[in-house]
């Protein structure tokens, strides 16, 4: 793999971002991080979708311009991200004029190859999905399955694009690629929505939605969702019909689109199509999360339980989003839905990352003061064979979980070496290694820990980049997270700074981290 770029579904700004938000961005920043490990050329884009119904009707609604809503809304997810250490390559904007001109000519192109039409059409629209929908797609009672209101009848002169064109290709590039669509028992679910595809709207009438990019040489028409939103993976990297970027021949096509589970038709179908009418290749992987629930309910305004994920660090008081970062990834196994809850949100980052990773490093750092005046000398430099092939065989099950995109899976591996090292400590008690006098084997027993603690710094490092950072600063080595730095032996010396040694992470609620409140106030 020479390049490496990650995309996310852009988010719709027609209100805040919530931890719903959160959890496919950190998820998306997690995949990224790990990867600039390993490659040198990696690319992650983010952004917002910033047009049509919904938008200017609320923005009629507080008596200010659809744009203004766009950049107050679009300004909190930027900060939002930037709080929670999502750190993104680039941030488009479907207002952006960079893409809403590609966007006009990715139309024109598509009018001129035969691959658009117009047409009349009478349908059932639904303003919450931005689509319209099959009778078949409702409930029973006639609903939107998705947000319980009833769709409106709409009759409209639309342009349409011939999705049923691309329909065997796109069914034939699924059987022939397993890893397209993940996690694959998502694959029979977009299959079975292929057998049902009819042509779709990609423009809606200007009386209808004023909000959006004109239609070329059809003023009276707006383009419709799909093309404008889908389209920004490409407009991102400079794509054009005639003369595409540098940037855009070095990353397309995507390795990962990360989209939640209930877009995935339109990326898995129409955005493919749209691909393949426009001649170029489709993402090597479409990776489809689950749904994040508050305390095991789905989150609604209506009940009263949408959650920012700034308000989750203001309400403990973190110093950084590490914590939060790791157990929104951790929440739930690849491709299902999680939960969050205040109470399993502080049982689990105290147990896995202040009790089982940051416990580990600081007990035996300050075993080292204790004994050795905080120095690893020479002779204690001798690898455990047992730790060593603990090691090698979680990096090599950590990749794999990575390269199949399971983030969850692979921050289980992180805490089950922790726990063997733990066990390790456990077994060889260099208190009573001390105590008898054994002080080579003392030594030894510490440096192995110590050695262990840098490695699962550099594999902790994608979803807590600042308590890896600690761990190696607290190790008086180089912050070296490239995963060609796990085979090296760095850690030797002297602690240079006795007094920093600290719990990387103090157990909520803890006494540390009461100190560290006091200290702020």
């Amino acid at each position: 793999m020479d390049k490496f770029y990650l995309t996310t579904a852009i988010d719709y700004v027609n209100g805040k971002p919530h931890i719903g938000h959160a959890y496919e961005k950190i998820l998306a920043d997690v995949i990224f991080r790990h990867y600039t490990q390993r490659i040198e050329n990696c690319y992650f884009l983010t952004g917002t979708d910033e047009h049509g119904i919904k938008i200017q009707k609320t923005a009629e609604g507080r008596n200010i311009t659809a744009k203004e809503l766009c950049d107050e809304n679009s300004q909190s997810f930027k900060s939002s991200w930037k709080e929670l250490g999502i750190e993104y390559s680039d941030f488009i904007r479907t207002t952006d004029e960079r893409h809403k001109q590609t966007v006009q000519k990715i139309f024109k192109k598509l009018v001129e190859n035969g691959d658009i039409y117009k047409n009349q059409y009478k349908g059932l629209y639904c303003s919450g999905c931005e689509s319209f929908l099959n009778a078949r797609d409702l409930t029973e009672e006639g609903l939107c399955p998705n947000h319980l209101k009833k769709p409106e009848e709409v009759t409209e002169e639309n342009y349409f694009f011939r999705l049923t064109k691309y329909k065997d290709a796109i069914i034939e590039h699924i059987k022939l690629n397993p890893e397209f669509i993940l996690p694959s028992f998502k694959v029979n679910e977009v299959l079975k929505q292929l057998e049902e595809i009819e042509d779709i709207s990609v423009s809606r009438n200007r009386n209808s939605v004023s909000w959006g990019i004109a239609v070329p040489d059809d003023n009276e028409q707006v383009i419709y969702v799909w093309i404008d939103a889908l389209s920004n993976y490409i407009t991102a990297l400079g794509y054009d019909t005639e003369n595409p970027s540098e940037k855009f021949m070095k990353y397309w096509p995507a390795n990962v689109q990360v989209i939640g589970k209930d877009i995935l038709k339109f990326h898995a179908i129409y955005w493919s199509a749209i691909l393949l009418a426009l001649g170029l290749e489709l993402p090597k992987t479409i990776c489809a999360h689950g749904w994040i629930t508050i305390d095991n309910s789905k989150m609604s305004k209506s009940i009263g339980n949408v959650i920012s994920p700034i308000d989750i660090l203001k309400f403990f008081d973190l110093e950084n989003a590490d914590a939060l970062r790791y157990y929104m990834v951790t929440s739930a196994p690849f491709g299902r839905d999680g939960n969050y809850s205040d109470v399993d949100f502080k049982e689990k980052v105290n147990a896995d990352l202040a009790n089982n990773i940051g416990n580990l490093l600081n007990r035996t750092l300050n075993m080292l003061v204790k004994y050795f005046d905080g120095e690893i000398k020479s002779e204690f430099i001798k690898n455990d064979t047992d730790i060593e092939k603990a090691v090698t065989e979680t990096v090599v099950k950590y990749k794999k979980f990575f390269d199949e995109y399971q983030v969850s899976e692979a921050a289980n591996v992180i805490v089950d070496l922790a726990n063997t090292v733990n066990k390790y400590v456990a077994e060889n008690a260099p208190w009573t290694l001390a105590k008898e006098g054994n002080m080579t084997k003392c030594g030894e027993v510490l440096y192995n820990v110590l050695e262990a603690s840098r490695k699962i710094a550099i594999l902790l490092y994608p979803y807590c980049p600042n308590i890896s950072k600690a761990i190696f600063q607290q190790l008086s080595t180089d912050i070296n997270i490239k995963f060609s730095d796990i085979d090296k032996k760095l850690f030797s010396g002297k602690i240079t700074d006795k007094n920093k040694i600290k719990p990387v992470f103090p157990r909520i609620d803890s006494e540390f981290a009461t100190d560290k409140k006091k200290e702020k106030n």
